[in-house]
């Protein structure tokens, strides 16, 4: 699966310069490059901590865009191991992406997204503390409902697949404003 992804990834940035020659206006064309950004709130289902999460991203074409994010824990989780008490807090995280999107009318799109990141938890018990987390493969699916040409409502479901088998995978799911400028 994760080599399909990246593949497909590839293959659309690959693609991006032949897609940019098929004529001006129409939707391949690079030529409604437009930047993007969102900030909303994002709950992390495996740790149960959530964090503030900015976006920055530049939409090539109607069909593909870039984007990167970074993440800040707001949310931290108690938790009781063996009458031992600790805390797992979400520190922060960062991400890169390739979106492939699909409008469906005027007002709704769906994206999917694949690429790269890091997440770090810091999980603290009696003894001390220790840091959790890592580097990982990220893709997901989402929606985003324009309310104007340039503001909107975005809902993302996004899977961090850690690599080395080190912790758990993660199912993350976010909402944010979108501003396009």
């Amino acid at each position: 699966m994760r080599k399909m992804m990246m593949l497909a990834a590839v293959a659309a940035i690959a693609a991006t310069p032949a897609m940019a020659q098929s004529g001006e206006g129409s939707a391949w064309s690079m030529d409604n490059a437009r930047g993007y950004g969102s900030l909303g709130y994002t709950h992390f289902d495996g740790s149960s901590t959530g964090s503030v999460t900015g976006r920055m991203g530049i939409d090539l074409n109607r069909y593909l865009a870039v984007e990167t994010e970074v993440g800040v824990g707001v949310r931290d989780k108690d938790f009781e191991v063996n009458g031992v008490e600790g805390t797992l807090k979400h520190e922060w995280d960062a991400a890169g992406y390739v979106v492939g999107k699909l409008p469906i009318g005027e007002n709704i799109q769906l994206h999917a997204r694949g690429g790269y990141g890091h997440t770090e938890l810091k999980r603290t018990v009696a003894e001390g503390s220790t840091d959790v987390g890592g580097q990982h493969w990220v893709y997901g699916v989402g929606g985003e409902y324009k309310l104007n040409e340039d503001n909107g409502i975005r809902a993302d479901w996004t899977r961090r697949d850690f690599k080395g088998g080190a912790r758990e995978d993660l199912d993350t799911y976010g909402v944010s404003y979108v501003r396009r400028f």
